[in-house]
């Protein structure tokens, strides 16, 4: 397997054939591998820039079924390889995701190079088995909330916004006085905005409940898909919402987790693919892939000048 750097070198010795050449040429080789229709879908939302990208443009949002549909097209397997790559986002978005997949593909594995987080984690436990490697990581499905931020909009877990209003009753009730600090701080929140918080909170664990008992545990005990859901939701033990689950916590808790590390070939294909998506990244203005492996998707191009990011 070649390593980031070598690909990275071989991108530059091979300009004729560009970054996406060298980049589709590994992502054809995953799929000759597994002969499974194959997708990425990867966000740059690790890459270092010399410039402010969006976390909205980074992230699981409604456009991307855009991208989804534009993979898909003429693609005729029953079974799909997915590998992702991201930050996670919209839980709206990745039902969306899930219900287009889930409508054309009767078996979906998973697969996840780096990280898969929050929403990418639903994404995640609406497969029929995930792959990770040993450095690989799920995360919490606690939902995040899109507020205003010096860059633009950018993602507040749902059950931060929650635990303040609850100190700030606590602290109110204690003093009065503190309502001077803690009022404007609501204030600021459109109208509805916590009770909406409380409905996605619920409605994120609801849906991975669903998935995992439809595909993953299908026929199986359906209390057990409850537990996990209820487990990858559960903020104040996880104390964060970036904290990153790895292979062997995911299998104890009962997900259908295979390692990546057991089929050696496969391992070199993934990341070959992962690396080369990562060097694309790095070297030119795309945030964000979905593309299939005859090389047809969908790609955020962010355009320093004219902001925000654009579909190329």
């Amino acid at each position: 397997m070649p390593t980031r750097e070598q690909i990275a070198a071989e991108i530059n010795q091979q300009k004729a054939a560009g970054q996406d050449g060298i980049r589709r040429k590994y992502l054809t080789a995953l799929h000759k591998r597994t002969g499974r229709d194959t997708v990425i879908y990867f966000s740059s939302y690790n890459v270092h820039r010399p410039f402010p990208v969006p976390p909205a443009a980074l992230s699981v949002s409604p456009d991307d079924i855009q991208g989804f549909m534009a993979s898909l097209h003429g693609l005729k397997g029953g079974q799909l390889d997915l590998v992702i790559h991201s930050p996670g986002g919209s839980v709206e978005a990745a039902d969306q995701i899930v219900q287009y997949l889930r409508a054309k593909y009767e078996h979906i594995r998973a697969i996840i190079p780096q990280n898969a987080m929050s929403a990418a984690t639903m994404l995640a436990c609406a497969a029929d088995e995930i792959v990770m490697g040993k450095h690989s990581a799920i995360g919490p499905i606690d939902p995040q909330m899109m507020l205003g931020g010096p860059n633009g909009p950018m993602p507040v877990p749902a059950h931060t916004i929650l635990r303040d209003f609850e100190q700030a009753k606590a602290d109110v009730a204690g003093n009065p006085l503190l309502a001077n600090l803690w009022g404007p701080r609501f204030a600021a929140l459109p109208p509805g905005f916590l009770n909406l918080c409380e409905q996605v909170t619920r409605l994120s664990a609801e849906k991975v409940e669903t998935w995992l008992a439809q595909y993953m545990f299908r026929g199986q005990n359906p209390g057990k898909a409850g537990e996990i859901a209820r487990w990858l939701a559960n903020f104040p033990e996880h104390k964060t919402h970036g904290r990153p689950i790895g292979i062997d916590l995911a299998r104890e808790k009962g997900l259908n987790v295979k390692a990546l590390e057991e089929d050696q070939q496969l391992q070199e294909a993934v990341l070959s693919v992962f690396h080369a998506t990562m060097v694309t990244f790095q070297a030119t203005g795309c945030v964000k892939a979905i593309e299939n492996h005859r090389g047809k998707g969908h790609f955020i191009v962010f355009d320093v000048a004219a902001r925000p990011p654009q579909p190329a």
